[in-house]
């Protein structure tokens, strides 16, 4: 005689999959997830044919990735590590995923059937992705200028034109972290009498807890807030010699050795501004004004291609001021794509006759606001620069004005301000996760790196939809 079912799932699961509604039977699949698989699937099979996962672990494979390779070679290792191609691969995936942070992407490889595609199944713990991407952090970034190539070999950097402009992106620290030279005066002294204050009502405070309790017992540690005032006057001493070195111009912007050190030089160095302010949490950042106010981080450089939005430089520095990078990306488009970019189109930011001359000596024929445009105008030339005949800034003005509505000025919001718009919303970095200014950089190339291959990847499937 047959056992009668558990439960009322487990006679579904038993019985031909149907079910009877208004004298209809509907059939379905079966759905079993206790199902064993005789032989297990290829990676290959967890995504569709044309995913982007597959785009992006093959392309991987395919660029030189010697510098990643290399330290692996010479050191002693105990358990064999994660491969690093299969690490950089899986980090640029993420990347192209808008998924930044190591936890999330160790979560990923658990749960996404496409990162599994790309990890043939391998699952790395966050510390492990975290790791390596400060190990190869460097190496990792220059990748950004073999996919810049691969973009080229595809036809999809022309260099005709060339959108420039400057992003502000948060810096992994909070503005109310951060302390001006005129606070520090201020508070330096204060806080040193208070924690002298202290010290010595400890000190009194242990010669009598001696007497009474004697010198082996308990109780003569210095209390955990007297301790905190401590480290707090030492970080301002040391940030308040740091903005002076910078006042200085020195390179060295290590404090003063305690307890005295060289005699003061004769002649006196510049003090910096009380204005001047600088962050305990990541020093290089600094507050920037932003049209959503002010944030504590980071101005980042974009240089666009207008064929297809490919970006072909970048760059990262804590100025406010975006124009004073312009001949240094001129330089990385050269150095990142071998030539030269025909046009160029910038904001007013970028107007100065340095910067008139430096693309003139360059040959690029240069469309630079020399004002802010007004919504319905033909051009962005409203402003007093430029009025002497021959300046330089007049020519430009005269430029903007010949070409009207067709200016190719108006390339510069359709080429560069999409991209800061797809890597700030679609892609959510809005944020740094490194601290200090050479670590940033290297992490705005991945970011940029991997803008560059979803541009490749969808280049790649149009033969495949059409």
């Amino acid at each position: 005689m047959p056992k009668a079912p558990e439960s009322k799932d487990a006679c579904i699961i038993d019985r031909a999959p149907e079910l009877v509604l208004s004298g209809c039977v509907a059939t379905f699949r079966e759905w079993n997830v206790e199902q064993a698989w005789l032989f297990p699937p290829s990676v290959l099979d967890l995504v569709p044919e044309g995913h982007v996962a597959h785009f992006v672990r093959d392309t991987i494979r395919s660029l030189d990735l010697t510098e990643i390779l290399k330290p692996y070679q010479t050191e002693d290792r105990g358990f064999p590590a994660y491969h690093p191609t299969m690490m950089t691969a899986l980090l640029l995936y993420a990347y192209c995923n808008g998924i930044f942070s190591s936890r999330r992407i160790a979560r990923a490889c658990e749960e996404r059937v496409d990162f599994m595609a790309v990890t043939g199944m391998q699952k790395p713990d966050f510390r492990t992705v975290s790791d390596f991407r400060k190990r190869h952090l460097p190496a990792l970034s220059a990748l950004f200028v073999q996919v810049l190539k691969l973009c080229q070999r595809a036809g999809m950097v022309r260099l005709g034109h060339v959108a420039l402009d400057g992003t502000k992106i948060k810096a992994n620290a909070s503005k109310r972290k951060a302390m001006s030279y005129g606070r520090m005066k201020e508070k330096e002294p204060e806080l040193a009498r208070e924690v002298a204050q202290w010290m010595k009502a400890a000190e009194s405070t242990d010669k009598a807890e001696d007497k009474l309790h004697g010198r082996e017992k308990r109780g003569d540690e210095m209390p955990q807030w007297i301790a905190n005032k401590q480290q707090r006057l030492e970080k301002i001493r040391e940030a308040m010699a740091a903005l002076e070195a910078e006042a200085k111009g020195s390179p060295d912007n290590d404090p003063p050795p305690k307890g005295g050190g060289s005699p003061p030089p004769e002649k006196s160095a510049p003090a910096p501004s009380d204005k001047a302010q600088r962050n305990f949490t990541d020093p290089d950042s600094r507050i920037l004004k932003t049209s959503d106010g002010f944030v504590q981080g980071y101005n980042c450089q974009l240089a666009v291609d207008a064929g297809e939005q490919v970006i072909v430089a970048h760059d990262t520095t804590n100025q406010q001021n975006d124009g004073v990078r312009l001949p240094s990306m001129l330089k990385a488009i050269k150095r990142n794509t071998g030539r030269q970019a025909k046009e160029l189109s910038a904001d007013s930011n970028y107007c100065t006759l340095t910067n008139l001359a430096e693309t003139q000596l360059r040959r690029i024929r240069a469309y630079i606001a020399i004002g802010r445009q007004k919504h319905g105008a033909k051009a962005a030339v409203t402003g007093r620069l430029g009025t002497r005949k021959g300046n330089p800034i007049a020519v430009m003005r005269a430029r903007l004005l010949r070409g009207g509505h067709r200016s190719r000025y108006r390339l510069r919001k359709q080429v560069v301000e999409p991209v800061i718009g797809q890597i700030k919303e679609a892609l959510g970095f809005q944020r740094f996760l490194l601290r200090r200014q050479s670590n940033v950089r290297h992490e705005l190339g991945l970011v940029c790196t991997a803008h560059n291959l979803r541009k490749l990847a969808r280049r790649a499937a149009r033969p495949a939809a059409a």
